[in-house]
């Protein structure tokens, strides 16, 4: 074939959109296998051998080409999304998406999210291009398209759980779940209530502690374990994984259900967060606890703001309030503080709190140096660790566990955990990240730890259990007594292995199964709420901040930002 021949064939639109749909069909196969990189050449050269046998695009026995519409683009753009999603955070979970869509989709920290969401629009648009194109004027594709479309709506992954709502209303049994709600009561509270730190570590699961995958990443947090009781086995429920919800399942002792799934307040501006039930907070503030919350994010991002400011905080400090205190006002990432900043503010904070003597006092933390895929180590670890590479989630991961546990130590010398029950936790299952292949080869478990006086050193117990359990664990642990060792769906994991925890007595799936038939925990969580611009008589609220939001579109995929 001379030169002009093989110009000629390469200016054809045939082998340009048959390229396009092997190069999307390959990065498609690749993301959600998880196959290696080489991998994609070959499935597009596969996919292009395929259509040059096949003729694609140029039959022999041509029919006239047909100004239509392919059945398949809608289908097709689905699988996009599931693409990006998964490629995002590995994990599709259809609750965070309705759950971040109805608080909010602006002003988030994800500016190379919003870039990659380009690239991904832009694919797309190439792919349906192409689609369309080869279904003009190709008769044979027209003939299968509209049994390929529904090859492509079934085997959808994130189709999966959109038949929630219908299945609850389907379904003999749709308050299984909340017939095994316990509304929390304190019902004993100590001579001496001891103050609470609780540390939610972003995304720093317990599995980061197995040295075999993950070396000496995770040392610091075991180290600070041999001084506390450390749980194993604590899973992920559906409704769980991102971290609003990893919040409100440690807090309440409930997933995260969002306010409407197919409905007509699924979208509707949240005014509360969770407003039917009682929290951790709502329990300490009405013992005379003075709560503060302090994350290096925005206060607005998923609902924080609105749900510690509901359940009892009186103070809650986020980038906001708390970039304005700042030596250098450079020093921030896309998200906000890196964890040494808010760190020092959260020593702070304690020292205005013990030295008011009015009674104990609740301290949470919310850090951002492990946030998915790269993370964002403060300047203090890379001056201890040396530079970053801007990939490896370990340097990470190693950044967020020293900095925890040199918080803890320098509290201890100033003398600040004096009767204080210290809880560390992961807030939920990390996301895609540079180590992901590892994370998924295993079982998979959250941290979290007790350190105080009383609870003993270098105590480990394993219970299959799930974030909802360290609601009354952290009660009790405090010495708070609760009903029957239960509070929300948690059961304490310091209770006998007599009292079993809903993982132990119907297993992971069978619980997440419940869920998707669930409709009856959900109205409760939500009891009350009156969606904006839904009641005439409701008067608008008052709102502190516009919201915004850790939303599952944008949320991560961050480049760290250079230290300033």
């Amino acid at each position: 074939m001379s030169r002009r021949q093989v110009s000629a064939l390469l200016r054809h639109p045939r082998w340009w959109a048959l390229l396009a749909i092997g190069l999307c069909l390959g990065y498609a196969v690749v993301t959600v296998s998880l196959l290696r990189a080489w991998a994609l050449p070959v499935i597009a050269g596969a996919w292009l051998g395929a259509g040059w046998l096949l003729r694609w695009g140029a039959p022999r026995a041509a029919r006239p080409r047909a100004r239509v519409w392919p059945w398949s683009l809608l289908p097709l753009a689905l699988w996009g999304l599931y693409v990006y999603l998964n490629d995002s955070f590995g994990i599709v979970d259809l609750g965070a998406i309705f759950f971040h869509l109805q608080a909010g989709m602006s002003d988030h920290g994800g500016s190379d999210r919003l870039v990659a969401a380009v690239l991904y629009s832009l694919s797309m648009l190439a792919l349906l291009a192409a689609f369309t194109w080869l279904v003009r004027v190709d008769h044979r594709w027209r003939l299968g398209e509209r049994l390929l479309a529904l090859v492509l709506l079934a085997s959808n992954p994130l189709l999966y759980g959109m038949t929630q709502r219908g299945a609850a209303i389907v379904t003999d049994d749709g308050a299984w779940l909340d017939r095994r709600y316990v509304a929390p009561v304190i019902e004993e509270t100590p001579s001496n209530p001891p103050n609470l730190l609780l540390l939610y570590l972003e995304s720093i699961e317990r599995t980061y502690a197995d040295r075999e995958r993950f070396g000496d990443a995770y040392a610091d947090l075991d180290l600070l374990g041999e001084r506390g009781h450390v749980f194993e086995g604590v899973r992920q429920l559906d409704n769980t994984g991102w971290t609003m919800a990893g919040m409100i399942a440690s807090q309440c002792g409930t997933p995260l259900m969002p306010a409407g799934l197919l409905h007509d307040r699924q979208f509707s501006p949240l005014e509360k967060v969770v407003p039917g039930v009682d929290c951790l907070g709502d329990l300490l503030s009405e013992q005379g606890y003075r709560l503060s919350y302090l994350g290096g994010a925005s206060t607005g991002f998923a609902g924080k703001g609105l749900f510690y400011e509901g359940h009892g905080f009186e103070t809650v400090l986020g980038r906001e309030q708390l970039a304005e205190r700042l030596e250098n006002p450079e020093y921030l990432n896309n998200w906000g503080l890196y964890d040494d900043s808010l760190y020092d503010f959260t020593i702070e904070e304690i020292q205005r709190l013990d030295a008011e003597h009015d009674g104990p006092w609740g301290v949470v933390n919310l850090t951002i140096a492990g946030h998915a895929p790269n993370g964002y180590p403060a300047q203090a670890c890379i001056d201890r660790q040396g530079e970053f590479d801007g990939v490896d989630i370990l340097y990470s991961v190693e950044c967020s566990a020293w900095l925890a546990r040199d918080l803890v130590e320098r509290l201890e010398a100033e003398g600040l955990l004096e009767n204080t029950l210290v809880v560390v936790a992961s807030d939920h299952l990390t996301m895609r990240v540079s180590v992901w292949d590892q994370l998924i080869a295993g079982e998979r478990d959250n941290t979290f730890m007790l350190l105080g006086h009383g609870i003993g050193a270098g105590v480990r117990t394993y219970r299959e259990a799930s974030m909802v359990d360290l609601f009354p664990t952290i009660l009790e642990a405090m010495g708070f007594g609760i009903d029957g060792h239960r509070a929300g769906l948690g059961v304490s994991l310091l209770a006998g292995e007599e009292h079993a925890t809903l993982v132990e007595a119907h297993g992971l799936e069978g619980i997440n199964a419940r869920m998707r038939e669930e409709n009856a925990l959900q109205k409760r969580l939500w009891e009350g709420l009156v969606p904006q611009g839904r009641s005439e008589d409701a008067a608008e609220p008052e709102r502190r901040d516009a919201q915004v939001v850790e939303s599952p579109l944008d949320a991560t995929g961050e480049v760290p930002a250079s230290v300033q």
